[in-house]
């Protein structure tokens, strides 16, 4: 009997079922989806000791980064510090996938190597983000949700064509005197749904021997005084509502991924210990994410980057069943010490991918519940919230 409900009742995921549609354009019948190589994909990505860069900032956002730097946001050099994270020696072995923008998934190296290539011959599973943003939420205290729907299924097509293997849709939930509301908790968890949903359904597989998988990010930001348990308890009730209508919309969760928010304080509330971060967090997925899902990829939340890792390794170290593997998926807390190393100067590409390969290492550590601490000295430790921060 399957263990599986829906659409996937009646598959044996023991053998390689799977369902065709007809070319209209020949007698060619042409496999869509395989729920198998998915599964297989999704497992892949949750690879123990191994994580995701998040590269998927728009043009604006990484305008920002550069700034800090003070390098001007011109394609070139956006160009270079793409190419200096998807080429950084050794770096690449401790991740499983990369997230792109649009941007960069058509770029290519200054040997005119196309980046999904480079990352593919690195085992590194490129991906998209799919969505185009927040927008506020009529009636609302400035929540929001998520855009992108519009063409979103031929966009799918598209970088699915341009070698992209799986996506990211990002909801953001804000936690304030009051909120959350139902409303946003309902209007996010649905878009997250459907979002997933197209992402399977456009994405045909004949093209690549990889498969597509949608990954889910809800971030509960961390603005404002709230305590740690007002973050779990509504970081446990997004997810529920998340997990309902996945389900309800018959999305097939192996081959799904979860990136979610830690459950922390708020950033005018003290600090608590990673031990106690792990604890509440562990807890808030325990409670709400189904064993089926293999893997779920933190995001950073602005936290520092060695704040970041010590937390990851405080989950992993948790004498507690975890039926999901606890990775990352970070962006600004990955990134941070090789750009200041960078600095936007050529002579300094070897010193920042170092950061790099030392950074990816932490993290990969961090997987196992085997970080020491320390990795790339002060440069770790700088904060990297910003109030009110908009990708």
């Amino acid at each position: 009997m399957s263990a599986f409900v829906g659409r996937y009742a009646d598959m044996d995921f023991n053998q390689e079922h799977i369902i065709f549609c007809m070319n209209v354009n020949s007698s060619f019948t042409m496999p869509l989806f395989s729920p198998v190589e998915l599964i297989k994909n999704a497992k892949y990505i949750a690879t123990p000791g191994k994580g995701i860069l998040t590269a998927d900032e728009s043009t604006g956002t990484i305008g920002k980064r550069l700034a800090s730097i003070n390098v001007e946001n011109i394609e070139s050099n956006r160009q270079a510090l793409r190419e200096l994270l998807f080429t950084s020696p050794n770096a690449q072995s401790f991740l499983s996938g990369v997230i792109l923008f649009e941007e960069p998934l058509y770029q290519k190296t200054s040997d005119g190597k196309p980046f999904f290539e480079v990352l593919q011959e690195n085992n590194d599973i490129p991906g998209i983000k799919v969505d185009n943003g927040t927008v506020d939420i009529a009636g609302t205290n400035g929540e929001t949700t998520t855009q992108g729907f519009d063409s979103l299924g031929a966009r799918c097509q598209q970088y699915y064509k341009a070698g992209a293997r799986f996506a990211k849709w990002r909801a953001v939930l804000k936690i304030g005197p009051n909120e959350i509301s139902e409303l946003a908790i309902q209007q996010n968890a649905q878009g997250l749904a459907r979002y997933a949903i197209i992402w399977a359904a456009a994405t045909p597989a004949p093209l690549h021997p990889l498969l597509v998988d949608p990954i889910v990010e809800t971030e509960v930001l961390t603005n404002r005084s709230h305590d740690i348990k007002k973050c779990a308890a509504v970081t446990e009730t997004v997810l529920a509502a998340v997990y309902n209508l996945l389900n309800d919309h018959h999305v097939l969760l192996v081959g799904t991924l979860l990136k979610p928010n830690m459950v922390t304080p708020g950033s005018d509330s003290p600090k608590v210990s990673p031990q106690v971060i792990a604890e509440y967090t562990v807890a808030a997925l325990r409670r709400t994410v189904p064993p089926a899902v293999p893997g779920i990829v933190f995001l950073s939340g602005g936290q520092s980057e060695e704040e970041a890792t010590l937390n990851l390794d405080a989950m992993n170290k948790l004498d507690l069943l975890k039926p999901w593997t606890l990775s990352f998926s970070f962006g600004r807390a990955l990134q941070q010490s090789t750009l200041k190393t960078w600095a936007g100067k050529k002579e300094n590409v070897a010193k920042a991918q170092e950061a790099c390969l030392l950074k990816c290492k932490a993290n990969s550590d961090a997987t196992l519940g085997k970080y020491s601490g320390g990795s790339a000295g002060g440069l770790a430790s700088e904060s990297l919230f910003v109030k009110g921060y908009k990708y």
